[in-house]
């Protein structure tokens, strides 16, 4: 007899008990094709025998505690559908304020580079909605140290047609100049590992999540290189996590005095983001 989706998150439930909710939730209305409010509406809705199929492989792969978005292979990014695999991390929420702040500060002609770029989104992102408003010939460049990123990245900036130059680099060794950088990097402190998502932790890369032993690893490099990388009207939008910003305060103020420096609270209060850019 076909199971409405109500019962089909009891399976999940049964089948995946350590999983959320939420999770199994999520991975029932992606594979069902509904909105968030959809799937509330229809509850008592029966669902496919195809369906059905699809989600006990799932709840076998949500019960060992991989990621709804590694099980779907995509997740979503303001708006765009972005492929991703456990070489990449996931896209955060809080990142799309991060790409929503730069898209003030764009204009005709400049080039821009998304470094570490994982799965692309934060580039995908950027130049879509870039688009959108009419701002036209952008140059992309996207950098990342992993090989198998930057194939992951390569493959979305195809399926949105983008136009973009993949380099492989450490921070920005071997990069050209630019009039933007933006930047998701690693930033978490190893200290900070009992706080975090046992999924997040068995399933995405380390080496895009771990900052060194206080965070800051890439920032102290990233100050000592992005001089010699950016524009005279160059800029840079990087995130952090919420308990570093003093520190990075401090970091730039030493490292890059001649440059403006802004900090910005996410949606949430926190302060997650630094702007800077040349005052000469």
């Amino acid at each position: 007899m076909p199971k409405t989706l109500k019962q089909l998150v009891q399976l999940g439930q049964m089948r995946a008990p350590e999983a959320s909710i939420e999770d199994i939730s999520y991975l029932i209305l992606e594979r069902a094709g509904l909105t968030p409010s959809e799937f509330q509406l229809k509850q008592d809705s029966e669902a496919s025998s195809e369906l059905e199929k699809q989600l006990q492989k799932d709840f076998k792969k949500l019960a060992r505690n991989v990621s709804p978005q590694y099980i779907l292979g995509y997740a979503w990014f303001l708006g765009y559908k972005i492929m991703v695999q456990r070489s990449v991390l996931i896209p955060r929420f809080e990142t799309e304020e991060l790409v929503e702040w730069a898209l003030d500060h764009l204009h005709d002609g400049m080039k821009i580079l998304d470094l570490g770029t994982g799965s692309g989104a934060i580039m995908v992102a950027l130049a879509k909605e870039a688009s959108k408003k009419g701002i036209k010939n952008l140059t992309l460049y996207a950098s990342d140290i992993s090989d198998s990123a930057l194939r992951t990245c390569e493959e979305n900036f195809l399926t949105f047609d983008l136009d973009v130059t993949v380099r492989k680099a450490n921070v920005l060794i071997g990069l050209e100049k630019f009039d933007l950088i933006i930047s998701n990097p690693p930033y978490i402190r190893p200290e900070e590992k009992n706080l975090m998502d046992s999924n997040v932790l068995q399933n995405e890369p380390e080496e895009a999540l771990f900052g060194g032993k206080d965070g800051l690893e890439f920032y102290r490099r990233f100050a000592k290189q992005v001089c010699e990388h950016l524009t005279d009207e160059g800029q840079f939008f990087l995130e952090f996590g919420f308990s570093e910003k003093n520190d990075l305060a401090k970091l730039f103020a030493e490292e890059l005095p001649d440059f403006k420096v802004e900090f910005k609270d996410d949606l949430a209060g926190k302060p997650r983001m630094v702007y800077g850019k040349w005052q000469k």
